[in-house]
């Protein structure tokens, strides 16, 4: 049973800072490429460093930005696509089963990109704090990293894309704009009683 409600708040604001930042850094990491390298390299430690503290935010922060908060089974994951497909979802007050899911995938598919760009960035570029680990490599090794580094951040990419995708969804589903609320913190509308 659903009931209206004002707005609450929802996103604090380390989580929306964060949520905007990545956006930007990991946008500003993938357009540049290696041209130049300088900005790739920032917006590259950018994301790490924002991936590594969104991490520890999600075992000691507000209660919606915790992991235990939105990380469910796989099976409560599958109704809930298959029940958002039909239009019949329930509406979450933080993330839905199918948000907390994307989220571990999209902070995993960051990491993967992050380390092997900072083993890249050893092996070829002699530099960051993997370069004396990744100096000795062969240079067949570091085409080889190269390769692995793209084929991470098309793979996150493709998350993020659907991530959009499922935004967009569940805006329509819940009649709310979830893009609106991570700017401003707030959701309203309409909440499960059972939450």
């Amino acid at each position: 049973m659903e009931r209206a409600i004002d707005k609450v708040k929802v996103w604090d604001p380390f989580v929306r800072i964060f949520h905007w930042t990545l956006v930007s850094s990991f946008i500003i990491a993938y357009i540049v490429e290696d041209d130049p390298l300088s900005i790739h390299i920032v917006a590259g430690y950018t994301v790490l460093v924002l991936v590594l503290l969104r991490i520890f935010w999600g075992l000691i922060g507000s209660e919606h930005a915790r992991f235990s908060d939105f990380v469910y089974r796989p099976r409560v994951v599958l109704n809930y696509l298959k029940d958002l497909v039909t239009f019949r979802a329930k509406r979450y007050i933080g993330h839905g089963p199918a948000g907390g899911s994307m989220i571990i995938a999209l902070l995993i598919g960051l990491l993967l990109t992050s380390v092997s760009g900072l083993a890249l960035y050893g092996a070829k570029e002699y530099a960051g704090p993997l370069a004396g680990a990744m100096s000795g490599l062969e240079g067949h090794w570091a085409e080889a990293l190269e390769e692995v580094h793209e084929f991470f951040s098309i793979f996150t990419l493709t998350l993020v894309i659907i991530h959009v995708m499922g935004v967009v969804l569940s805006s329509i589903v819940h009649r709310e704009n979830l893009v609106k609320a991570m700017f401003t913190g707030y959701k309203g509308g309409l909440i499960n009683e059972d939450e």
